[in-house]
């Protein structure tokens, strides 16, 4: 997480409210399917979108605002197009908890607009710290109540192909049931196994496999805040490393700084197994392949160093 730069400033100022949007839960249809037009569904990244398309289908339209892996979603700012998107959809799916805040500074201007906030479905394991970490994308059980949310507002919509929806959603309930499997599996083989980050992208990930996040405090509270940690937080990372007493550094590919590289390199140079991880979809992958890839190649780092 990097607090200090995602409130991006969005000029919205001269955006107008679609007449008729209603807000999510509401009991009047929105104008797409008054007018017989199929949803649309806009995300604040391509994770929540495909989440939402897993959901909609053939039968509604997805646009993810933010698509490449390259990005950083942190230090975003969106563009006037992209906040008259938003206030033009059916549907808008973000993660919230302040990951995406130029989404909420958009729909402040245009409360009719109906949205599912993902942080907000977050069902906090006991002991979580807070605030929660706000990447609930690698929160399995998180993607599964975005699911359902938006199967049930798609169904309000477009009651015609009501069955679709719900049972699409029932469909990624499954594929994200045995990538749950597998962080059990985790569990079960490496109890309680230390592990550093170079950013709490995969907190949730790690939680549900059980193990252990060894990450100095200093480090991840200056990453957290957008600085570089301190010299002795570094050190204490790098003996962590050097040492051995991990068994895995989980590296976030896209915040890569000085400080990151000396940890991978600290990895390799030790023979400890580094576990990349990202914010938005690798290319070529959905939702459901790249939380799979990456729950398994997190099982397969940490056999290697058992």
């Amino acid at each position: 997480m990097r607090t200090a730069a995602i409130r991006a400033v969005i000029g919205v100022s001269a955006l107008t409210l679609t007449a008729g949007l209603t807000a999510c839960g509401g009991g009047d249809k929105s104008p797409s399917a008054a007018q017989g037009q199929a949803p649309t569904i806009v995300a604040s990244t391509d994770v929540w979108g495909s989440v939402a398309q897993a959901v909609a289908g053939d039968h509604a339209k997805v646009t993810s605002i933010i698509t490449s892996a390259s990005a950083d979603p942190h230090s975003f700012e969106a563009s006037p197009a992209n906040a008259a998107a938003i206030a033009d959809a059916s549907l808008v799916v973000y993660n919230g908890g302040g990951y995406d805040h130029w989404v909420d500074d958009v729909l402040s201007s245009h409360p009719g607009v109906a949205s599912i906030n993902a942080f907000s479905l977050l069902q906090a394991p006991a002991g979580e710290p807070q605030p929660a970490n706000e990447h609930v994308f690698y929160d399995l059980n998180t993607a599964k109540a975005v699911a359902a949310k938006v199967a049930d507002k798609l169904a309000q919509d477009d009651p015609q192909h009501a069955t679709d929806y719900k049972s699409n959603a029932e469909t990624f309930d499954r594929s994200v049931d045995a990538i749950a499997q597998t962080e059990n599996a985790i569990r079960a083989s490496h109890p309680g196994a230390a592990v550093v980050a170079t950013e709490p992208v995969a907190h949730y990930l790690l939680a549900a496999a059980g193990l252990t996040d060894k990450t100095p405090t200093g480090f991840a509270s200056a990453v957290e805040q957008d600085t570089d940690p301190a010299p002795v937080d570094v050190a204490a990372m790098l003996d962590l490393i050097k040492g051995r007493q991990i068994a895995a550094v989980v590296f976030n590919e896209q915040t890569v700084t000085e400080v990151t590289k000396q940890v991978q390199a600290a990895a390799k140079s030790a023979g400890i197994p580094v576990v990349a991880v990202t914010e938005t979809l690798p290319d070529g992958q959905d939702y459901l392949t790249w939380q799979r890839d990456t729950a398994d190649r997190l099982s397969a780092a940490l056999q290697q160093n058992r």
